[in-house]
């Protein structure tokens, strides 16, 4: 990907090439000498192709590398070989053709627990253990959950309880901002909260600390924070707000840094930021309708997506677990996954949104598998669900809320996601096979 704009079409004639050749030798080498000719004059194959089966030995080899490709990265988020088993490898298409699912569908969770705020619910987030949630609300409030307490408080579905306490789902309850929560992002590795505002104030709350109401520390700007997302090893951050220029943030010496480059920044506001995995990059999304692709060490854009969603404003930005792919929504519904090496979108998944265009900003995300894309319908408040792969549509969901959906996050391990709405709830979504057992 270092290479992403030295894309030389001829190099791409010339590898296709020498495929066609690999697979017309191993044809003839496996006996189906009929189907080789017939390609071969297809592709005029020239001069004529001997019998081999390198091809097997390359695609052996290419299908080793991924393996251990995955087993560094699993160690690397020091997952146990039963949360391994749950995630998979996540979602590939240059070597994964016909997949079978293995997670349940979207349609088959349920809600679980139902939290509320004195206004409408914003921003919403999963800690990266799985084990807790937190959400954001215009009431200027945040609250942090315990996913085991709220899976213990299964038959009180609708409790809206905000006395905390033992064995109480809510554990945190924080106030330190003076306008609405718009984003939430839980450290990577240490127990601290970090949260955007439309008081243009990002906080930092220590939560081990059950008498903590306050941030331990503030980074303030002069525009409303849309955005935030945390380096994996935490000392860094990337932020977005209603300014097109993104601040980069050393967490310890709060020092802020932009890009030297005005003109790789954005022309409008940001709407979502995100790392990558292994942290050589960050994406970036604005209501000016481009994705932007930035190196994580220079601070420098080393790809632009103009226009990625047809000219509508794009909402949000994500990266595949093996960061080799962007997926995108916009406000024209339709959900985009994008490849990196090539800049081509890959797969829309299509049918969302009864009128094809949203008043808000809606997220798409995957589930723990990185097997079905879910995307939240503005009109319908239902939930729409696709087959990652292919873009086959699953059945809907009813979220059962009573305004616009204007945040939804999925679990990083389990099967498990967090609805926020205007009407002033977060929604906490299970499976319903897995309940109880």
């Amino acid at each position: 990907m270092s290479n992403i704009n030295n894309f030389k079409p001829e190099m791409c004639i010339k590898n296709k090439d020498h495929l066609y050749r690999l697979i017309i030798s191993q044809l003839y080498y496996d006996g189906y000498s009929t189907i080789a000719s017939s390609l071969a004059t297809l592709v005029n194959a020239n001069p004529p192709c001997a019998p081999s089966d390198r091809l097997m030995h390359v695609v052996t080899k290419g299908l080793q590398h991924e393996t251990d490709r995955q087993k560094a990265f699993e160690q690397a988020l020091n997952l146990n070989p039963i949360q391994q088993m749950l995630i998979g490898p996540g979602i590939d298409l240059e070597f994964e053709t016909n997949v079978m699912c293995t997670a349940p569908e979207p349609s088959l969770y349920e809600t679980v627990y139902v939290t509320s705020h004195k206004a409408a619910c914003r921003a919403g987030a999963f800690s990266p253990d799985g084990q807790l949630i937190a959400t954001g609300s215009s009431d200027a409030s945040i609250k942090i959950l315990d996913v085991e307490k709220m899976l213990a408080k299964v038959h009180d579905i609708g409790s809206t309880d905000n006395q905390e306490g033992q064995g109480h789902p809510v554990i945190r309850t924080l106030y330190d901002h003076m306008d609405e929560v718009t984003c939430l992002e839980f450290h990577p590795k240490n127990p601290i909260l970090v949260s955007g505002s439309l008081d243009c104030h990002v906080k930092l709350f220590n939560y081990s600390k059950t008498s903590v109401k306050k941030a331990f520390k503030t980074l303030n700007d002069v525009e409303p924070i849309t955005c935030l997302s945390f380096h994996p090893d935490g000392n860094y951050m990337v932020m977005g707000t209603n300014s097109p220029i993104i601040r980069f943030y050393d967490i310890n010496t709060v020092q802020c840094y932009v890009c030297s480059i005005p003109s790789h920044q954005h022309t409008g506001p940001i709407t979502s930021i995100k790392y990558e995995p292994g942290a050589k990059y960050f994406v970036s999304s604005s209501r000016d309708g481009s994705i932007k692709l930035w190196d994580a060490i220079s601070n420098k854009c080393v790809n632009t997506f103009e226009r990625a969603h047809d000219g509508s404003q794009v909402c949000s930005v994500t990266f595949t677990r093996n960061g080799k792919y962007i997926l995108s929504s916009g406000k024209d519904s339709v959900v985009k996954l994008w490849e990196l090496s090539t800049s081509r979108c890959m797969i829309a998944y299509t049918g969302a949104g009864t009128t094809g265009k949203q008043v808000h900003r809606a997220q798409a995300v995957f589930n723990h598998t990185e097997e079905y894309v879910m995307f939240p319908d503005e009109v319908t408040t239902s939930l729409c669900a696709w087959n990652s792969r292919n873009a086959c549509r699953q059945q809907l969901l009813s979220l059962g809320h009573n305004g616009p959906i204007r945040s939804i996050v999925h679990s990083p391990n389990s099967a498990a996601f967090l609805t926020c709405s205007d009407d002033f709830r977060a929604r906490f979504w299970y499976t319903k096979h897995l309940i109880g057992t």
